[in-house]
């Protein structure tokens, strides 16, 4: 009686590919703690690791275990996140921390239950911290993950839709292995970041290539199913980058929730309202000048952000400040150490560099 050949299973192969192939030397791999993994996962949401390196780097020199982050004020936070975007993690971090050293006695839970309830922690990075750090079996589902499953198993429809990821979470479960879990969650994220990437995958090279049903098909471009496309709305504000005789510049603390939040960024003020009376209301002065900046677009997920920078020169430093505002004059010669928003930190680049 003939029987048809067993195919290798998906983490056979995966592990195998992994042994030669996949990254060992990412600086969150060295000396792994559920800090460090946590700490790394959270700056790899929707962002490269050739990005998160430097950061990850920076962050981790400075505030190297759970106590230092959760004693860190949220400035110094801020500060060390300023440029990888999506602020709300940090904040999540930082609340986290102080969760784990005050309430959990610095220890971190080892179930993806008990970490899904902390804040800023989902299913996939739960999943992570237990099998890497915790080497305890547990499924991952990130965005190279959804990718690598979507092909393999043809799953039509956009990961973000509830049914779709349902569908590949059975998958992930099914393929997690009881045996080297950390080093098959680390290869499954490699497979996708490496060679089953977005665009062109390198399908030649990729261990599960002979029962990929999107690559049998000829369709691998159709899957993930991509996100249903919307017009975003556009918002217009105008930023004041008031500058006292010293050369400083007055930013304002953001409050805690919100874009950018707990961040510092540059006074706004409608289009309609005029700048000068601006200055005059809240800061008893009349500027010396008043220049326009080329207009900046920043998107976010939901809306377009159309800012009209105005740089503003004073005669004299402000009689009073704007009530109710956490404000500071800061001194781009020698930066205070504070989180800045992306266009903030950007205005100020620029201006520095004016003749």
């Amino acid at each position: 009686m003939n029987r048809a050949r067993r195919q290798p299973t998906i983490n056979r192969a995966l592990l195998s590919w992994f042994d030669q192939h996949g990254r060992k030397d990412l600086p969150w791999q060295q000396g792994i703690s559920p800090y460090s993994v946590w700490l790394s996962e959270i700056m790899l949401q929707q962002t490269q690791v050739a990005t998160v390196i430097p950061y990850y780097q920076q962050f981790i020199t400075a505030l190297p275990d759970i106590a230092s982050l959760a004693n860190a004020d949220e400035d110094t936070v801020l500060h060390l996140w300023t440029g990888l975007g999506y602020y709300s993690r940090a904040r999540n971090l930082h609340q986290t921390a102080r969760i784990i050293h005050n309430d959990l006695q610095g220890k971190f839970p080892n179930t993806v239950d008990g970490l899904s309830a902390l804040p800023g922690i989902g299913q996939s990075t739960a999943g992570a911290i237990v099998s890497i750090a915790f080497q305890r079996r547990a499924a991952i589902l990130d965005g190279n993950v959804k990718r690598v499953l979507a092909r393999y198993h043809a799953v039509a429809g956009w990961p973000g839709q509830t049914p779709v990821a349902r569908i590949l979470w059975q998958h992930a479960e099914t393929h997690t292995p009881k045996k080297r879990v950390a080093d098959y969650s680390q290869a499954i994220m490699d497979l996708g970041a490496t060679v089953c990437t977005r665009s062109k995958p390198d399908c030649a090279q990729c261990p599960l290539a002979a029962n990929c049903r999107a690559r049998a098909n000829d369709t691998i471009a159709d899957y993930p199913g991509k996100k249903p496309k919307k017009i975003l709305p556009v918002k217009q504000t105008r930023m004041m980058l008031i500058e006292n005789p010293a050369g400083h510049i007055l930013l304002n603390k953001r409050p805690p929730t919100g874009i950018w939040g707990g961040l510092w960024a540059f006074p706004e003020i409608g289009l309609e309202q005029d700048p000068e009376d601006f200055c005059q209301h809240y800061l008893g002065e009349t500027p010396t000048t008043i220049n326009t900046i080329k207009p900046h677009r920043h998107t976010f997920s939901h809306f377009h952000l159309e800012i009209h920078p105005l740089h503003i020169q004073l005669k004299q430093s402000p009689r009073r400040i704007m009530e109710q505002q956490q404000q500071l004059w800061y001194n781009m010669q020698q930066p205070q150490a504070i989180g800045l928003s992306a266009p903030t930190k950007k205005l100020l680049k620029l201006i520095t560099q004016q003749p």
